[in-house]
C-alpha cells in the first residue's frame, strides 16, 4: 500500500490486490470500495492488480481498515505492509499467490491425467477398452475428480458464491457453472445409471462404454487443470509487466550510513529523516536526496539524466538519491527523504499510470461487465435448443456440452486484460527509456497528436543564455553593478546571465530595492538610489523609452536577445545575450517533422530573434513561429491552435510554461525544468532531451497499436468461439466443441494477450536506445 498525495483536502492510497482474475473482479472491488463511508473515488486495475483509491476531507485513521474489509468482503484480498517492509510485503504476498497457484495446478494435473486416462484410453487405443471397462472406474473417477475440484480448484466456486451474494456473477461463475453441471450430471449417472442408459454420444469426450451410463469427469477434472494452468502463466507473465516497477525499486538502498548521538550508525532507509547528516563514501549509493555541506566528489547521475559523465558536487550542490558517487566522500544534509524523494517520485508517476485507465478501456469494461449474464443466457438457450432438437437418446448428453463448452469458452480474461497490460508495459518501457508518462490517457492522446509546440527557452535552446556584448559607455563597470544588482532578484535566464558576467568580471554587487518583475517584459528596480528599467523594447516604448532600432536589428539578425538598460529614464546600455540551441534539438524537430507531426515554437522574444533561432533549429516555415508572446498569453495560442480542430502537446520547462501545458492535450515538461511545469504536464522527459517528444509519440503509437490488437483478438476469439461451442458447426459437420478444448482454448487467449503486450518491451523508438540508460530491461 504506498499513499499519495496527502492533505487536508484529499489523499490517495493504493492498494495491492490479490485473487482477480477477470475485469468483473475489478468492478465488483471498484463498486465496494465506493461504498466506503469518505470514499469519493475509486479505480481497479485488473493488469496491475491494485486499487487507486482517493479520499476525501475529513477522512479518518480508521479508513485503510474499511478499505481493507470492502475488498475482502468482495471476496478478495488486499496487501497491507508495514511501514519497515514496505513493498516488500507485497512482493512477498505475491510471490506467495503464485506458488499457491502452483502448488494447485500441480495437484490438479497430477489427479486428473489418471482421470483423463481412465476416461480417454479404451476410445484412443481401442486394445485398451476392454482392460479400461471395469465396474469401479466411474467410482475412481469421481473420487479423483472431486479432489480437484473441491481442493485445487476450490476458489472458483468460493469466489463464484461471493459474487453470487452480491448478486454479480464474473469468470468463476462461469466456470464454477460449467464444472459443476458435468460433475452433477456425472455423479447422479455414478450413483443410479439405470436413468442415462438409454443412449449415448461418442467421442464427446464421454465415458461410456460397457458398464454404466457416459459420465463427464475428466471434462470437468480437464477444464480446473487447464484454467489453473493459464492462471499459473498469466501470473508468470504479470510480473514480468512490472519489471519498470521492480528496476526502480532495486535502484534503492537499504541502509545509510548517519550521524546520530555524536556517532555514525547504518541505520534502515526507512529510518532516515529530513535534516539527517548522512555520509557517503567512494563506490556507495547515495541513499536519499539532499544538499552536501562538506567534502567533494564525482556522483554518477545516469539513472536520472542519462548522461554518463558523472557531475562535480561539493558544497551547497543537490544530490539525488540512488545515484552514485563515484571517487570522493562527501557529508550532506538529508532534505527529502521517503516518499518525497526524486526516486520515489517517479517510482510513484509509473505505478499511477500503470494503474490508470485509458479512454480505449471504457468499451471493454463495460462490455466485459454485461458479458457474463449474456453468455449464461446463451448457454442456456443452447441447452435448451440442443435438449429440444437432438435424438431422443443423444439430447441430454449433447445440451450439457454445448452447456458446458458456451460457458468454459467465453471466461472475458483476455478482454479484461487486453488495455491494462499493454498500458503497464508501455508506461514501464517509457520509465526505462527516460519518459515519465502521467497516465493511460496521456498514452493514448499522444498518438493521436497533429500539432508540438516547443517552448524555446530550454526547451529548443540550453536555457543558459550568456552575455555576448555590453554596449555602453566608457563607465560601464559601474553600469553594469548596477544593472547586475537591480537583477539579483530575478529568476530569468537572461537576468541570471547579467549577473553571471559581473560575477565573473569580480564586480561586488549591492542590494537593489523596490524590485519588481514584469512579466514578460523585464524587471525595474532602484539601486544606491538610482532608478534601473532592465528588459525588452517593448517595455522601454511603454515607458517612453526610445531604443536604438538599429542595434536591435542587427542583435535579431544574429540570433541574438537584447536587453536593454535604461538609467533614470534614459536608455544607458544594452547587452545582447545568446541562448544557443540544444545539440540535438534539430535532430529532434527533424523527427517529429518526418512524423507527419505540424511543429510550432513559441516564445517571447522579438519576431527577427524567433525567426533566427527557428531556422537553426529546422522549423522553416515563419507560420509556424509564434513570437513576442508573453507569459499569461501561452495558454490562449494554444486555445488557438485547439479552435482550429489540432490536437496539440505543450512542451516547456518553466513556472510560466504551466498553464499552457494544463491547456494542452498532452502536457511534455523537460526533467531539467521546475517542479511547477512536471506537476502540469503528462509527461516529464528525465532526459531533458528533445528527441524524448518523438520516442514518447513513438511509445504511444506502439502501445495502442498493440492495444487494439489484443481487443481484437479477444473479441474475435468470442466472436468465433461461443457459436462453435453452442453447436453451430454440428449441422453441417457433425462436431461438437469439447468442453476440454474450450478449456484449453480460454487459457490460451489470456496467454496469448499478455505475450502480445509483452512484445512492447522490444519496440524501436525509430532511434536507438543510448547506451548509457540505467534502468535496464527486466
Amino acid at each position: 500500500m504506498t499513499d499519495g498525495v496527502s492533505t487536508n483536502e484529499v489523499r490517495q492510497i493504493d492498494l495491492p490486490l490479490l485473487g482477480m482474475h477477470c475485469a468483473a473482479c475489478a468492478g465488483r472491488i471498484e463498486r465496494a470500495l465506493k461504498k466506503v463511508p469518505g470514499v469519493e473515488g475509486a479505480n481497479v486495475n485488473y493488469g496491475s492488480a491494485r486499487a487507486t483509491v482517493t479520499v476525501g476531507k475529513g477522512w479518518q485513521g480508521l479508513i485503510i481498515p474499511a478499505l481493507a474489509e470492502a475488498v475482502r468482503g468482495a471476496g478478495y484480498d488486499v496487501v497491507l505492509p508495514s511501514e519497515s517492509t514496505g513493498d516488500d510485503t507485497e512482493s512477498e504476498a505475491r510471490e506467495k499467490d503464485y506458488q499457491e497457484q502452483r502448488h494447485n495446478f500441480f495437484i490438479s494435473a497430477a489427479l486428473s491425467v489418471p482421470v483423463a486416462i481412465l476416461a480417454m484410453a479404451g476410445h484412443a487405443v481401442p486394445a485398451l477398452e476392454n482392460v479400461m471397462d471395469f465396474a469401479a472406474r466411474p467410482w475412481i473417477e469421481l473420487v479423483l475428480t472431486s479432489v480437484v475440484m473441491f481442493w485445487a480448484g476450490r476458489d472458483f466456486f468460493t469466489s463464484a458464491w461471493s459474487a453470487a451474494k452480491q448478486r454479480d456473477a464474473d469468470m468463476n461463475t462461469l466456470v464454477s457453472l460449467g464444472t459443476l453441471a458435468a460433475y452433477l450430471y456425472s455423479v447422479a449417472a455414478t450413483i443410479v445409471p439405470q436413468w442415462f442408459m438409454r443412449g449415448a454420444m461418442a467421442g464427446q469426450g464421454m465415458n461410456g462404454m460397457g458398464h454404466g451410463a457416459p459420465v463427464y469427469y475428466e471434462s470437468a477434472a480437464l477444464i480446473i487443470t487447464l484454467i489453473l494452468m493459464g492462471r499459473l502463466l498469466e501470473a508468470k507473465a504479470r510480473k514480468r509487466t512490472g519489471g519498470a516497477i521492480r528496476a526502480l525499486m532495486e535502484l534503492q538502498v537499504k541502509t545509510a550510513r548517519v550521524e546520530r548521538d555524536g556517532r555514525e550508525q547504518d541505520i534502515p532507509i526507512s529510518e532516515v529523516r529530513a535534516g539527517d547528516i548522512v555520509l557517503v563514501r567512494p563506490g556507495e549509493k547515495v541513499p536519499v536526496d539532499g544538499e552536501v555541506i562538506d567534502g567533494s566528489s564525482s556522483v554518477d547521475e545516469s539513472m536520472l539524466t542519462g548522461e554518463p559523465m558523472p557531475v562535480e558536487k561539493k558544497s551547497g550542490d543537490t544530490v539525488i538519491g540512488a545515484t552514485v558517487n563515484k571517487s570522493g566522500a562527501f557529508r550532506f544534509r538529508a532534505t527529502k527523504v521517503g516518499d518525497a524523494t526524486v526516486l520515489q517520485q517517479i517510482v510513484r508517476m509509473v505505478r499511477d499510470a500503470q494503474g490508470s485507465k485509458a479512454p480505449i478501456q471504457r468499451l471493454a469494461d463495460k462490455i466485459a461487465g454485461r458479458f457474463v449474464p449474456v453468455v449464461i443466457c446463451i448457454a442456456v438457450a443452447a441447452f435448451v435448443v440442443w435438449f429440444g432438437v437432438a435424438p431422443h437418446g443423444e439430447r441430454l448428453a449433447m445440451a450439457l456440452v454445448t452447456f458446458v463448452s458456451v460457458l468454459i469458452i467465453a471466461c472475458p480474461c483476455a478482454l479484461g486484460l487486453a488495455t491494462p497490460t499493454a498500458i503497464m508495459v508501455g508506461t514501464g518501457v517509457g520509465a526505462r527509456r527516460g519518459l515519465l508518462i502521467k497516465s493511460a490517457a496521456a498514452l493514448e492522446t499522444a498518438h493521436k497528436l497533429t500539432t508540438i509546440v516547443l517552448d524555446k527557452t530550454g526547451t529548443i535552446t540550453e536555457g543558459r543564455p550568456t552575455v555576448t556584448a555590453w554596449i555602453a559607455p566608457a563607465d560601464d563597470a559601474g553600469l553594469l553593478r548596477l544593472a547586475a544588482s537591480a537583477e539579483q532578484g530575478s529568476e530569468h535566464a537572461l537576468g541570471e546571465a547579467i549577473v553571471r558576467l559581473a560575477l565573473e568580471r569580480g564586480i561586488v554587487l549591492v542590494r537593489a530595492e523596490k524590485f519588481a518583475a514584469i512579466s514578460g517584459l523585464g524587471i525595474e528596480a532602484t539601486v544606491e538610489g538610482r532608478h534601473l528599467l532592465i528588459g525588452n523594447a517593448r517595455l522601454m516604448r511603454e515607458r517612453n523609452i526610445t531604443p536604438d532600432d538599429t542595434l536591435l536589428q542587427k542583435a535579431a539578425d544574429a540570433g541574438e536577445t537584447p536587453v536593454i538598460v535604461a538609467l533614470d529614464g534614459a536608455v544607458a546600455g544594452t547587452f545582447t545575450v545568446s541562448d544557443p540551441i540544444k545539440s540535438n534539438a534539430k535532430e529532434a524537430i527533424g523527427r517529429l517533422l518526418g512524423m507527419g507531426l505540424e511543429v510550432v515554437m513559441l516564445t517571447g522574444d522579438n519576431r527577427r530573434t524567433a525567426a533566427v533561432i527557428a531556422k537553426q533549429a529546422g522549423i522553416t516555415d515563419l507560420k509556424n513561429v509564434i513570437a513576442e508572446v508573453l507569459p499569461e498569453g501561452k495558454s490562449e495560442e494554444i486555445k488557438k491552435l485547439q479552435a482550429a480542430g489540432k490536437i496539440v502537446a505543450m512542451v516547456g520547462d518553466g513556472i510560466n510554461d504551466a498553464p499552457a501545458l494544463a491547456q494542452a492535450d498532452v502536457g511534455i515538461a523537460m526533467s531539467t525544468g521546475t517542479d511547477v511545469a512536471m506537476s502540469a504536464a503528462d509527461i516529464t522527459l528525465l532526459r531533458g532531451n528533445l528527441n524524448g517528444v518523438a520516442d514518447a509519440i513513438a511509445l504511444s503509437h506502439a502501445t495502442i497499436r498493440n492495444i487494439k490488437q489484443n481487443l481484437f483478438f479477444a473479441f474475435i476469439y468470442n466472436v468465433l468461439g461461443i457459436p462453435i461451442a453452442a453447436g453451430a458447426l454440428y449441422p453441417f459437420t457433425g462436431w461438437l466443441l469439447s468442453p476440454v478444448i474450450a478449456s484449453a482454448a480460454m487459457a490460451l487467449s489470456s496467454v496469448s494477450v499478455l505475450t502480445n503486450a509483452l512484445r512492447l518491451r522490444r519496440v524501436e523508438m525509430v532511434r536507438p536506445i543510448e547506451k548509457h540508460d540505467s534502468i535496464k530491461r527486466a
